[in-house]
């Protein structure tokens, strides 16, 4: 799981010009301190279980690694084990990380390859892997909160392992982006 999740996770601190006011000294600055930002809950019920379903997952699989109980955090992230073989096959494990991060934030991270820019359905979004995590790959993508990020990981190296870890979580991305806010 992404370092940042587990603590390591520095203030990203994105700044934009407002408008300026008769007698002011200058443009305004608006800050947007990721820590404060109310973020999309995948984990309490928020996707149903024929949401779930549909995109191959099993709702009674369900494992949350973080997801406080009660205020505002910067990171709510669970997952669930595949169906079926729909998008591959072996022992893997798909995950939803929602965040108030955003994808210039998942350029910056240290330690992270970004494989390539995709399209998810229509929302700009980025493949990568940690280099300390191979058998993991991410597919993020833009939200108004600031990105959804879909991880496909293997969870064993015992058994076939069919398909693309990036190419799975793609496509669990496109099924999962119409069930998630803009």
């Amino acid at each position: 799981m992404r370092a940042v999740v587990c603590g390591v996770v520095g203030a990203a601190v994105l700044a934009g010009c407002g408008g300026t006011e008769e007698g002011s000294a200058g443009p305004t600055t608006t800050v947007r301190d990721p820590d404060t930002i109310e973020v999309f809950n995948p984990c309490r019920g928020a996707l149903s279980d024929e949401v779930l379903t549909s995109v191959g997952l099993d709702p009674a699989t369900l494992h949350v690694t973080v997801d406080p109980p009660t205020g505002v955090s910067a990171w709510r992230v669970c997952s669930w084990r595949p169906l079926d073989d729909r998008y591959g096959s072996g022992k893997r494990d798909i995950g939803i990380f929602s965040t108030s991060h955003t994808l210039a934030d998942a350029r910056k991270k240290e330690g992270v390859t970004v494989i390539r820019d995709t399209t998810i359905n229509a929302r700009p979004g980025l493949v990568s892997k940690e280099n300390s995590t191979p058998d993991i790959c991410y597919v993020s993508f833009e939200a108004e909160q600031g990105m959804f990020e879909i991880t496909a990981a293997w969870l064993s190296t015992e058994g076939p392992r069919g398909g693309d870890l990036c190419g799975i979580a793609e496509q669990y991305a496109t099924a999962f982006e119409p069930h998630l806010p803009k």
